[in-house]
């Protein structure tokens, strides 16, 4: 299979980029390298990636329309996994044009080279961040998401418009999946674990929001890419099931799905600094700060509809996954 890996650089990307190659996929990966965080991170990633002579690369803005255009004229895909994005809610409280530029502009240039090229299946990243302000739990992927706290979460729910009305126009089968709180080895520096490692080795206070009341569905990395790969190999369909008059979010009479991607394994954020404790062997000397704004208390996915799907669901406990984490980190900081 030939796919197009948008943000093959990213801690998701990279970590579906090698899962694909490694079963024998050819991949084209694409990312802009910014500066977001530590390129030298993004770089590293990469080079695992370049080990497979499946796998080409390709430095692309994806907000470039142009550029985009003249990548999906010359090359032909069986899927696009469209993972690139401005990532982070509180940035985007800081740096709302980036947002803009990489998720809804770009966005668009991705969706619309791969009707162009008449891909068999669009695969993209929503997030959890979408369910906003709803109270109820856990989430499920047809509650009403009209309430986004945060311009990040405004727009991963576009995102999801955008898909559908490409879905119902052009028949592309188009399938967004809602991740909750991915966390693992060759993470994100600006995401709470990897904030959380550096603060605890070093001596220093780490920032606990909310004074630590805060629920979490963490889901370990290589549960969200199992399930986006098998995503991938299940083009989404129409649902005969949808109504017009009671239509599902979720699905539509176009070849269109959402899916939570979490292991409805919710844990208190305490919890989760006890165990990277224990991990790492030393306390944690805890900055107990009010909440952020953009910021939601708990977060739980209901997994029903995916693992219906594709015969699996996210299980890997907070004590493993942080774990191997901490393995990963000490190794690659030599710490």
């Amino acid at each position: 299979m030939n796919t197009l890996v948008t943000g093959a650089a990213g801690f998701i990307g990279s970590a579906l980029a090698l899962r694909l190659l490694e079963r024998g996929d050819r991949v084209l990966g694409l990312d802009n390298l910014n500066d977001y965080y530590d390129v030298g991170l993004k770089e590293a990633r990469l080079a695992r990636l370049r080990a497979f002579p499946g796998f080409e690369f390709e430095k692309t803005d994806i907000a470039d329309r142009g550029r985009m255009a003249r990548l999906f004229a010359g090359r032909r895909f069986d899927a696009v996994t469209h993972l690139a994005a401005q990532a982070g809610v509180r940035y985007s409280i800081e740096n709302p044009g980036a947002y803009v530029d990489a998720n809804l502009v770009g966005f668009a240039n991705v969706i619309e080279g791969a009707r162009r090229s008449s891909i068999g299946h669009f695969v993209f990243a929503s997030s959890s961040s979408v369910y906003g302000a709803n109270a109820k739990l856990p989430f499920a992927e047809d509650d009403n998401i009209d309430h986004p706290v945060s311009l990040y979460a405004a727009t991963k729910k576009a995102n999801e418009l955008m898909a559908h009305s490409y879905a119902h126009l052009y028949r592309l089968p188009c399938t967004g999946l809602r991740f909750f709180t991915v966390y693992g080895p060759w993470g994100r520096p600006d995401m709470a674990l990897f904030k959380f490692a550096r603060g605890i080795l070093a001596g220093e206070p780490i920032p606990v929001y909310n004074r630590g009341e805060m629920l979490r569905d963490f889901t370990y990395v290589d549960d969200v890419v199992e399930g986006v790969v098998r995503v991938i190999d299940r083009p989404a369909q129409p649902d005969p099931a949808w109504s017009a008059l009671a239509p599902k979010p979720s699905s539509s009479n176009a070849p269109y799905r959402i899916y939570n991607i979490g292991n409805s394994q919710p844990v208190k954020l305490m919890r989760y600094i006890e165990v990277l404790e224990q991990c790492l062997g030393r306390k944690a000397t805890l900055e107990l700060l009010p909440l952020q704004a953009g910021d939601v208390l708990e977060t739980i996915a209901d997994a029903g509809k995916l693992q219906a799907a594709i015969e699996f669901k996210p299980a890997t406990p907070i004590e493993q996954g942080i774990g191997r984490f901490v393995e990963w980190y000490r190794s690659y900081y030599k710490v």
